[in-house]
């Protein structure tokens, strides 16, 4: 049987001479930390020490290591006698370690025209609309493939008139749903005004942009009953470490009605215990104090104690699976709220994401006699509209408004 130690001469004999050698005991002690396995680890250094005899024999010891020539090794490797799963992965994650550290340069920017320009949009929308990182990359998501489609050699977009804007529109908004391709147009909008004001384009195309037909506050809100809110909860295995965490974060989702965003986000030292409140995060960086109601705060406590891993990383809830590290965006959160639907065996919901656990809040409320400026405060709201979907679930006071059916009773 193989045996996988770091230690192991034979693992090492690859590196000797190496100029970065040095920094694979930082790279070690970074997988050690995220809770990868020794041997997981083993065949990552060993990928390294691979890589790093081609790169000695093929372009000697001066060569400046990056992503093209890890691409350039992993395509010698896979024509001699293949490469073990998860190499690609361990070399760009060692790429990223000798940048931290500044032992290689960070990479060239794209002199691609279409890049740059992307790339000066999304900081004009962080540092000039004051625009979070993620909203800014949704913006430049939409934007691309416009730049893409209607980039002229040699004129760039300075030639781009009404009808290639509405061309763009009527090409790609059938193609996506209604709630979408409102998105675009949009974020085209956006970009459209962005391209006028820094005299790139001469005409203001953002009125020439289509408006997507479309109404709002056509549909219910899809939440869960008291009873399948509780089968949900139920469901979770709390003797597992994925089901203690499943089981604090659901409650985060379902007792406050907290945003996705909102629990990937939540810090330790948000958390104020002795005052058994804590903040989080909001829509537009905005900061708000919530309070921590007794089974949410022992969900968590239990969590924090007995199935979250040591480490460094300051936000409460982590990854299962290795790496072991803060989720990266909302997308996790809304994916374990999904997985908790089905294995529930939740049916009748018309959707299965975390904001369905937000609209059971709303709905209780609503039961329960809260006014909708109530609830629009509970949520954190900050427009009335966002609140008045939920009336249509308050039938006993729809009721009273129904007038009496003038003919006979059909």
């Amino acid at each position: 049987m193989t045996s996988y130690t770091l230690t192991s001469p034979k693992l090492w004999r690859l590196l000797e001479g190496w100029p970065f050698r040095e920094h694979v005991d930082a790279y070690i002690a970074l997988m050690l930390a995220q809770h990868f396995s020794t041997r997981h680890t083993y065949h990552a250094v060993r990928a390294i020490g691979e890589f790093a005899r081609w790169l000695t024999e093929d372009h000697g010891d001066s060569c400046d290591i990056d992503e093209r020539t890890v691409s350039s090794f992993l395509a010698w490797r896979r024509q001699q006698t293949g490469y073990r799963h998860g190499s690609p992965t361990a070399l760009v994650r060692f790429l990223g370690v000798l940048r931290a550290v500044g032992a290689i340069s960070l990479g060239l920017p794209s002199a691609d025209p279409r890049d740059l320009l992307l790339s000066a949009y999304q900081s004009f929308l962080e540092h000039g609309r004051g625009f979070m990182p993620k909203s800014s990359a949704s913006y430049v998501w939409f934007a691309r493939p416009f730049v893409q489609e209607c980039w002229v050699k040699g004129k760039g977009l300075s030639s781009l008139s009404r009808a290639d804007v509405i061309a763009y529109v009527e090409r790609h908004a059938p193609r996506r749903g209604a709630a979408t391709a409102k998105i675009m147009c949009c974020r085209l909008r956006s970009f459209l005004r962005y391209l006028k004001a820094e005299g790139i384009a001469d005409d203001d195309l953002a009125a020439s942009v289509p408006s997507i037909k479309g109404w709002t506050l056509t549909s219910l809100p899809t939440f869960l009953t008291p009873e399948q809110l509780d089968r949900v909860l139920a469901h979770c295995d709390r003797t597992t470490v994925a089901g203690r965490r499943d089981y604090a974060v659901l409650l985060l989702l379902a007792r406050l009605g907290l945003r996705a965003n909102e629990v990937a986000t939540l810090k330790l030292d948000d958390i104020d215990w002795a005052a058994g409140v804590f903040e989080i995060t909001g829509k537009g960086g905005r900061r708000a104090t919530m309070p921590m109601p007794l089974d949410v705060g022992a969900a968590i406590a239990d969590y924090l104690r007995h199935a979250r891993p040591v480490c460094e990383h300051r936000e409460v809830f982590l990854r299962v699976e290795t790496p072991c590290v803060p989720f990266a965006s909302y997308a996790p959160v809304s994916l374990l709220a999904r997985r908790a639907l089905i294995r529930a065996g939740v049916t009748g919901i018309a959707k299965r994401h975390a904001h369905v656990f937000r609209h059971t809040l709303a709905t209780d409320m609503v039961r329960a006699g809260a006014t909708l400026a109530e609830i629009g405060h509970v949520l954190r709201h900050q427009v009335d509209d966002a609140t008045r979907v939920y009336a249509k679930v308050d039938l006993p006071r729809l009721r009273l408004l129904s007038q009496p059916w003038p003919g006979d009773a059909q």
